[in-house]
């Protein structure tokens, strides 16, 4: 047994999924399973509270449907009928298939696609260091974070903003396009206690009467998309009545005059016929940001899931430079940060390996990648042999009809390494069964917070589970990939890591549990100058400047508005699709994680469609009616659900169900389109038009 591993007692982890809490854990093991999971009270900003599905982690690590032994395919694809193997008998065939694409077509015929399964760097990065070793094609990250990360850093030129615990020190918290008691709990720790200790107000915007802004002070209700309109109706008002901190503006802003002009027409009463948001309330709500130095603008990633996404998020940021918010404890616009951790990941991803040049093929675009469309494919030849970890791009990838018809090529061959029988785990040739969280070792680092946090391996896994790195280390040999990191465990993986990037060792980190690497008040609150050469703070960003990766496309420098606007590129709704569909995510699943677990598909209950009651009566509609929602890209059955809490003409579906859970197999992505956001990528997931039509 593994020297670090206790088979009964107390151990300290951090929660591995794609959600920018990153818990710090405290796990209850007993006879070498593990139980409770609890939030730690040590951590500041975990402060002993995660979400209900991380608290009954055991249901899901202690399945009796998890994959425990390889299988190879015997039936059809997708039919979901499998032989164990041994091993070294699917890692060799593996291999073979590998090399043989390689053979017929070069090693970019050949493409690991991995995502956010686990957050863990070296489980989740370390496909990289196979990919970069072999020349394969390379994995353009996309389908999450690209426009809100981009649409950040226009303003600011780094991803990072104040310490996100200073929400608890706000006099106004305001949580923009995000539903954090679904999502971030951890906010919402913070943002209650600064409602109880301080009498801080919250509001919320979004684009539907979320569980989060069932809890607001101020619910600002808007539609899909316009979060720039309103945006840049609150900072007209703030010059309009001198709220504006014009010295503030003078010594840290590119252009202040020229965006005061340029929002001269951008008035309440017009951003009210965008947003649905009466003009009175922008008003208030401007006002109140105004009025109140300490305002903490908490801005999410679901309201830049649009074709104007990047766009809506640098509007919004700019609103904290416009009212000074920077300046004060408790003030100013978070959204993550990624650029405080400065991590050495050499040895996780093999960036020393010389001449990485491979095709960056785009991770939302897989449909059209395996469909052979040339655009996609950047003229370079087919994928025809896929190792995908740690996704399920059969559930959660757009344009989903694409997508299955990809999977479906028997010229493909695909190795699946999953936890369970996710639905591109059915339509693979070779099917691993990997570790969970706790039982492999690796490092972590917050997204909505600045710790480090190591994952120790706590328990043994069941069966013949594998770890990522594990796997990839095994595979390497077998098709002539060399690094020295495939020569270390994970665990001097994760140690090496820590050392190269000044953060001590792995044994130090993991007897202080967690390390915070929140920079200093004045570099926090960019009181030292925002990270533009000039120093100040982009109202009028230089979009093809913007530090992010790019994508190999020439629609990364479409042309975009010049100052902070709305952005009418958006999927608005026809006479033949009269309706907006947002696919918000369901409280009790995490993408299409805990979709296994009975806890968490009894909670949710069934596909469901919320319509207004007025648009239901008008198309006849009764509550749990069943309705074909159609877009141009495909069709969903799912049942009504009636709720007064959007604005007439939108529709939100809380997912992601798998797509066997829908009535008539096809998902909610069958909905959603692939084609790129610009400047840097990524899926409007949230952007959608529909029609609506009752079903018997």
């Amino acid at each position: 047994m593994n020297q670090h591993i206790s088979p009964t007692g107390t151990g300290y982890s951090a929660c591995p999924h794609d959600c920018p809490s990153t818990c710090a854990l405290e796990i209850d093991i007993s006879g070498g399973r593990i139980g409770r999971v609890r939030g730690s009270s040590g951590n500041s900003y975990t402060a002993g509270v995660i979400c209900a599905k991380v608290a009954r982690y055991g249901e899901r690590a202690n399945h009796p449907d998890r994959l425990t032994q390889p299988l190879r395919r015997i039936g059809p694809k997708g039919e979901g009928a499998f032989a164990p193997i041994s091993w070294d008998e699917a890692l060799d065939e593996i291999a073979e298939r590998f090399k043989a694409a390689e053979s017929r077509h070069g090693a970019e015929s050949v493409w690991p696609y991995y995502y956010a399964g686990t957050m863990g760097l070296v489980m989740r990065d370390g496909i990289n260091r196979l990919t970069h070793a072999k020349g394969y094609s390379r994995f353009f990250s996309s389908i999450c974070v690209n426009p809100a990360w981009g649409g950040f850093m226009a303003g600011t030129g780094k991803l990072a903003g104040p310490d996100p615990r200073e929400i608890g020190k706000a006099d106004l918290v305001v949580i923009w396009g995000t539903n954090p008691v679904a999502t971030q709990v951890n906010v919402m720790t913070h943002a209650i206690r600064a409602r109880k200790e301080r009498g801080a107000k919250i509001a919320v915007i979004d684009v539907y009467r979320s569980p989060t802004m069932e809890l607001a002070d101020i619910p600002v209700l808007i539609r899909p998309g316009t979060d720039g309109a309103l945006a840049c109706a609150i900072m007209h008002v703030l010059f309009r009545d001198d709220l504006a901190d014009r010295a503030y503006l003078a010594r840290y802003a590119d252009d202040p005059a020229g965006l005061e002009a340029h929002l001269a027409t951008r008035t309440p009463e017009w951003a009210a016929a965008i947003t649905g948001l009466p003009a009175n309330e922008i008003e208030a709500f401007a006002h109140a940001i105004g009025r109140t130095p300490r305002t903490f603008i908490r801005a999410g990633y679901g309201f830049t899931r649009s074709r104007n996404g990047a766009v809506n998020m640098h509007a919004v940021s700019s609103i904290a430079t416009v009212a000074g918010l920077w300046q004060h404890e408790g003030g100013g616009a978070f959204h993550t940060n990624g650029a405080i951790f400065r991590w050495n990941k050499q040895m996780i991803e093999g960036l020393d390996i010389p001449g990485i040049a491979a095709r960056r093929l785009d991770q939302s675009r897989i449909g059209d990648i395996l469909a052979g469309d040339a655009d996609a494919l950047l003229g370079g030849p087919p994928v025809s042999a896929m190792l995908i970890q740690s996704t399920n791009p059969v559930s959660v990838a757009s344009d989903q009809d694409r997508v299955r018809a990809g999977f479906a090529r028997e010229d493909l061959f695909v190795a699946v390494h999953e936890q369970f029988m996710t639905e591109t785990a059915r339509m693979a040739d070779i099917v691993l069964p990997a570790t969970m969280f706790t039982e492999h070792d690796d490092l972590y680092q917050g997204g909505g917070n600045q710790y480090v946090i190591l994952g120790p391996k706590l328990v043994e896994p069941p069966g013949e589970c594998r770890s990522n790195h594990d796997v990839v280390c095994a595979l390497a040999p077998r098709v002539g990939a060399e690094h020295a990191g495939f020569h270390k465990s994970s665990r001097e993986i994760v140690d090496w890591t820590l050392q190269a990037t000044g953060r001590g060792t792995v044994d130090e980190l993991e007897a202080a549990r967690f390390l915070d690497v929140q920079p200093d008040f004045e570099t926090a609150h960019y009181l030292k100058g925002f990270n533009w050469p000039d120093g100040r703070f982009h109202l009028k960003p230089d979009w093809a400047s913007v530090p992010f990766s790019r994508p190999d496309k020439a629609w990364a420098h479409a042309p975009m508005p010049e100052w902070p606007d709305h952005w009418d590129v958006i999927e608005e709704a026809t006479a033949e699709f009269p309706f907006r569909l947002v696919t918000s995510p369901a409280r009790s699943f995490l993408n299409s994680s805990f979709t296994e677990t009975p806890s968490s598909t009894k909670r949710e209950k069934r596909p469901e469609l919320m319509i207004h009651p007025e648009d239901a009566a008008a198309l006849g509609i009764a509550d749990g009616d069943l309705l074909r929602v159609e877009s141009p890209r495909g069709a969903v059955l799912l049942h009504a659900r009636l709720f007064d809490g959007v604005r007439r003409g939108v529709v939100v579906a809380e997912s992601i169900w798998p797509n066997r859970a829908h009535e008539g197999g096809r998902g909610i992505n069958s909905l959603t389109g692939a084609d790129p956001v610009a400047p840097f990528g990524g899926a409007a997931l949230h952007d959608n038009r529909v029609r609506i039509t009752r079903q018997g």
